[in-house]
């Protein structure tokens, strides 16, 4: 069993545990996260934050319980967290009774005095909006002491926040439930039960201030409130042990009138259950391997089912992303193929083709359910190294037979597109080459735009562009002899582009790769016809299973790329000595918007660059440990900074290259794991 453990010595400072984050995910879209020491530090934060259209629209329901134990002489409270009073900052430091927290895709925390030990652990059911909250509590005293529970209730979207005034339920109390409906969303109930206790209304109903420092870091104001209706009282008799289970779902308020008696153990079984089946997620995945498996475990929270489509789709990453075509083609290899997760694989792949339009797969499915976005250039050229590396893991009649029928037709139908023209200015040029943009479009990765201010404009042909299209031209003229048709056309034609590609792209002053050529001439900063800033979209050019460069050119390539741009858990974006080069991600949104791709380090990028490496050394074992070696970085980061067994979306360009955006993303944690599986193990 894959165990991340943390021990006292790991709880201070306040200020730094408070940094480090859990998450866990229900396969719906629904999630939870708090912090090491189970305080608030975000927005996105909870015990339950549900689904409700899985897997989107995303409302906080259950922000979190506290715990005090009375005694006629003592009050000892466990609530961790950061309060905001008059100006000044108030910490409640209950993780001071902290003792051990444990993450294997549940959480537990273990709580001691001379008077009590506490055991929570806390889970969400799979296919489920339920959170399952799971105690045992010994009572070490010779005299009886009561222990407070306050569950902590809300109804907001997930990237807003609460005041006071938000707060108005219909309440009803029967037996060992609370039912709460929000009077703005009276479709939904938020039921809440237990096994054991009195339910005590509390005076003051809204708790109010929290501080999130995370929030308070990106120059908002980081305030936030809860509900708090009720304390649950449970009667400890003297060194009395005691199961306690909680559990609270969101349901539709049509079926929220019955339910049976809770066990003590109900919660407990829960847990017993998302540990089973991560076992059963390793062990499918065979690896055997302490980082494989870590990546594994962490690869399923980016899985989920899409109601719209019946089918598997891949959040792009937590807290906030929801499935992007782009971030989906690069992680899909890491998240369902090296993890053994055929069937999820073929899912993705049909739920993409499903949304063609075009010939581009789409961008992005927003969080309100409206229609998809098309603005990509990449996302369909990604898909045929999906399809690619699906036939290569799955390698059956079975599955060459259903990318014949159902995805073969798409990929022609993209080829089409780009090579005829479509959306967004993507064309192919009467040199082969793909070019893609135009005016105020962002269509590659780099897609920061603020109004009519582009940070960082690639329209002409991208070198990352032209490279995938290369090797999407390469496996559609393999799948046309696979399949008995003329492959002539893709053959000459990715000819041209390699002919075109390696006279136009090459910098020889640098020992790399052009960003993009032919630069457009509707750019408001143009830099004549190529850019050459140094960018570590060239690393694609080396990496993909087909390529143009020569071995001399994609070492060289790789070498420039590993000294310039290879900061441990990722690649900057540019080189640190352009004069446009932003080393930290911080601050209010137009700061972090000048520096997303302008330095800032990139998690998914290091997966290229791994095989990259490796491949310009012919996989000999030095380079295998010299790869390992660049590894260290992530397994330190998976333990002891940003969220707990996953890799975050970006870093800080400079040391010490702090954790930044999405606390887990996808691509990081499937290109991670993809190259290791590949290009190490």
């Amino acid at each position: 069993m894959t165990v991340y453990r943390y021990e006292k010595q790991d709880f201070a400072p306040f200020n730094k545990a408070i940094r480090q984050e859990w998450t866990m995910t229900n396969g719906i879209g629904g999630y939870a996260g708090r912090s090491l020491i189970d305080s608030q530090n975000r927005t996105h934060q909870g015990y339950l934050i549900a689904s409700l259209h899985p897997p989107i629209e995303r409302y906080l329901v259950f922000s979190h319980v506290t715990e005090q134990f009375q005694t006629r002489k003592n009050t000892i409270s466990l609530e961790t967290a950061q309060f905001r009073k008059n100006g000044q900052i108030i910490d409640a430091q209950g993780q001071q009774y902290l003792q051990e927290m444990k993450y294997d895709g549940t959480v537990f925390y273990r709580y001691a005095t001379d008077s009590f030990v506490l055991e929570k652990q806390i889970a969400l059911k799979r296919g489920e909006n339920t959170c399952a909250v799971s105690y045992h509590i010994k009572n070490l005293l010779p005299d009886e002491q009561t222990m407070i529970l306050t569950p902590y209730f809300n109804f907001r979207e997930h990237n807003t926040n609460s005041v006071p005034e938000d707060f108005s339920f219909r309440e009803t109390v029967a037996s060992h439930t609370l039912t709460l409906t929000p009077k703005l969303f009276p479709a939904h109930t938020i039921v809440f039960r237990f096994s054991s206790g009195s339910l005590l209304k509390r005076e003051n109903t809204v708790r109010d201030h929290f501080s999130l420092q995370t929030e308070v870091e990106l120059e908002t104001e980081g305030l936030d409130s809860h509900y708090c209706p009720y304390d649950l009282s449970l009667l400890l008799a003297p060194f009395e042990e005691k199961e306690l289970s909680l559990l609270c779902s969101v349901v539709s308020s049509d079926n929220c009138d019955s339910f049976e008696s809770l066990p003590s153990d109900a919660a407990w079984h829960i847990c017993h259950d998302i540990q089973h089946y991560y076992e059963t997620c390793i062990d499918r995945a065979g690896y055997h391997d302490s980082l494989a498996d870590k990546l594994v475990l962490a690869a399923d929270h980016f899985l989920a089912y899409r109601k719209s489509t019946g089918y598997t789709t891949v959040l792009a990453g937590l807290p906030w992303f929801t499935d992007w075509g782009r971030d989906t083609m690069i992680a899909y290899t890491g998240l369902s193929l090296c993890t053994h997760r055929f069937d999820d694989a073929k899912e993705i792949l049909l739920t993409f083709a499903r949304y063609l339009k075009n010939g581009i797969v789409p961008n992005m499915f927003p969080d309100d359910n409206a229609s998809p976005l098309y603005n990509t250039a990449d996302a369909s050229l990604w898909y045929f190294y999906a399809v690619e590396r699906y036939l290569h893991y799955v390698n059956s009649d079975e599955a060459f037979s259903f990318v014949k029928q159902e995805i073969y037709p798409c990929l022609k139908e993209i080829l089409s597109a780009y090579e005829n023209g479509t959306d967004f200015e993507i064309y192919m040029d009467t040199d082969g080459l793909i070019h893609a943009g135009s005016g105020l479009d962002q269509i590659t990765w780099m897609d920061v735009r603020v109004g009519d201010w582009v940070a960082t404009p690639r329209h002409g042909k991208p070198v990352e562009i032209n490279a995938l299209w290369y090797n999407a031209l390469r496996v559609t003229e393999f799948l046309a002899k696979q399949f008995g048709e003329d492959a002539s056309h893709y053959q000459e034609l990715s000819e041209l582009v390699k002919t075109s590609f390696c006279k136009k792209f090459w910098n020889e002053k640098s020992g790399c790769l052009y960003d993009v050529v032919d630069v457009s001439e509707t750019r408001s900063d143009p830099l004549g016809i190529c850019d050459d800033k140094i960018r570590p979209n060239q690393i694609y050019a080396v990496s993909l299973p087909y390529t143009m460069l020569s071995p001399d050119q994609e070492q060289s390539v790789t070498g420039v790329v590993k000294e310039v741009l290879y900061v441990g858990c990722g690649l900057r974006s540019l080189a640190p000595d352009d004069p446009e080069y932003h080393g930290i991600y911080c601050g209010a949104l137009p700061k972090r918007d000048a520096a997303y791709h302008q330095g800032t380090a990139w998690g998914f990028l290091l997966g290229g660059f791994l095989t990259a490496y490796r491949k310009v050394h012919h996989h000999d074992e030095e380079s295998k440990k010299r790869a390992l070696a660049m590894l260290e970085p992530v397994i330190s980061h998976l333990h002891h900074t940003g969220c707990i067994g996953s890799i975050s979306e970006i870093f800080d360009g400079d040391a010490p290259h702090t954790p930044r955006g999405c606390y887990a993303q996808a691509w990081s944690v499937g290109e991670v794991l993809r190259a290791y599986v590949e290009d190490i193990l």
